[in-house]
């Protein structure tokens, strides 16, 4: 199976993108489809379709990748309200005391400042 999605239809002449549709007998896939998505002109198997030569298989390369960010790395920065200075929190609501609104623990806003460290506490005093 080629990874190539660039042809040039037989029938119209276009340079074009290919289908692939699933063919089902019941529900059992039985096959595939090859069209031409200019003119809808089918193929029938894979080695009548002429593709595009030299066509890259994906418009993206490894440098167009960003960097994954490491979520337990403590140095990433995490500027959300639960880590926010001015974040409140109890059993009813999230507030934010600058905004004066509800918030979620996950939301950014521009007014953020890094909240002091806690101290864990022992849960039973």
């Amino acid at each position: 199976m080629s990874n190539a999605l660039e042809i040039v239809c037989d029938a119209c002449g276009q340079e074009s993108l290919l289908r692939r549709e699933p063919v089902y007998e019941g529900f059992t896939k039985v096959g595939e489809s090859l069209s031409c998505m200019a003119c809808g002109h089918t193929y029938a198997d894979e080695a009548d379709v002429p593709f595009k030569s030299g066509a890259p298989a994906s418009i993206f390369s490894d440098a167009d990748k960003s960097k994954l960010p490491d979520v337990f790395d403590p140095d990433v920065d995490t500027r959300n309200c639960r880590n926010c200075q001015n974040y409140l929190q109890n059993p009813f609501t999230q507030w934010c005391t600058v905004h004066r609104k509800d918030v979620d623990a996950l939301d950014t806003c521009p007014s953020f400042k890094r909240a002091e460290p806690k101290e864990e506490e022992d849960p039973l005093f």
